[in-house]
């Protein structure tokens, strides 16, 4: 009996990340999104250093120059000094190049934030929707009142009712994504809780907390991280619209809309001012869906088989 004991093979649980990362580094979805979202990433938090000068500072005489031009800006200690305004200048003369870098900031910290709020409220909701039948019926009909507004106006709304700031646009953008999160992860619930481990465990004894905690939440795991993924490349583009609006983050802070929003009244002659922070807004985005892309596919059971 002990020989049998012995020889039964022992399947290693921590194996199974190390194959998901070696997943990763051979998707190239993963890698382009990891890649160019790791670039912006370390722009935003390389801002200072990498900006050439404040990009909040007005300059006259440097107005709606085009890039590659030289321009004279002042500096914290009143001397003047000759640079060269990469991606030009706008309506303000205020440093293109500068606002773009600092601009990263803004929407990572807007997708990120929003992600993370959201998918942390959604799976408790929906832990609570699926779990226990008595607060199904309530939770899902808020729900579904929720995402019968389009999320772009009930975001808008939200804005419009209290003061504009980062965190309010955050908030925002937040209650509009749970809905989805919440029916998702309830769907995962409710498949769940009908599993032969799930019932042996209720017939056990185990208590609802560590039911929950070890036996269902790990499920949702992997779902909620592609759809995290998802969110934030979402958040940051409403983000964009409602800066770009002139509803969302204060004009004196310089986000990716902000400046595409001060530059449209002179697109057709400097098309500078829209061009550059639409291209690293468009690149961000794509980076961030194709990083969920490739997650879905690492992570996704039936995803994997195919791949």
């Amino acid at each position: 009996m002990a020989d049998v004991i012995l020889d039964t093979p022992v399947v290693a649980e921590p194996a199974k990340p190390a194959v998901s990362i070696r997943k990763m580094a051979h998707n190239p979805a993963v890698m382009f999104g990891g890649a160019v979202i790791l670039i912006v990433l370390l722009m935003a938090l390389l801002a200072p250093w990498l900006g050439t000068v404040d990009p909040t500072a007005i300059n006259p005489i440097a107005r709606n120059k085009v890039p590659g031009t030289e321009i004279s800006v002042r500096t914290d200690t009143g001397e003047r000094i000759k640079m060269v305004a990469r991606f030009g200048t706008d309506s303000l003369g205020r440093d293109v190049y500068s606002r773009v870098v600092y601009g990263a900031r803004v929407s990572l910290l807007v997708g990120v934030s929003v992600a993370l709020i959201s998918v942390a409220c959604g799976m408790f909701i929906g832990v609570l929707a699926g779990f226990f039948r008595i607060l199904d019926a309530i939770i899902m009909r808020i729900m579904d009142g929720l995402m019968a507004i389009p999320a772009i106006l009930l975001a808008i709304a939200m804005v419009s009712l209290f003061r504009s700031s980062v965190w309010t646009v955050i908030i925002a953008i937040t209650v509009p994504q749970v809905p989805g999160v919440v029916r998702l992860v309830r769907s995962i619930v409710l498949s769940v809780r009908e599993e032969p481990y799930v019932e042996a465990a209720v017939t056990l004894g185990t208590s609802t907390p560590k039911l929950l905690w070890r036996h269902v939440l790990p499920n949702t795991i992997a779902p909620m991280i592609v759809q995290g993924t998802f969110i934030c490349a979402s958040a940051i583009l409403v983000e964009a619209i409602l800066s770009f609006l002139g509803i969302g983050v204060p004009p004196e802070v310089p986000t990716w809309g902000n400046i595409m929003a001060e530059g449209r009244q002179v697109f057709s002659l400097f098309p500078h001012n829209i061009i550059y922070p639409g291209i690293f807004l468009a690149m961000t985005i794509l980076a961030v869906n194709v990083l969920g892309d490739g997650l879905r596919d690492i992570l996704d059971p039936k995803m994997a088989k195919r791949v």
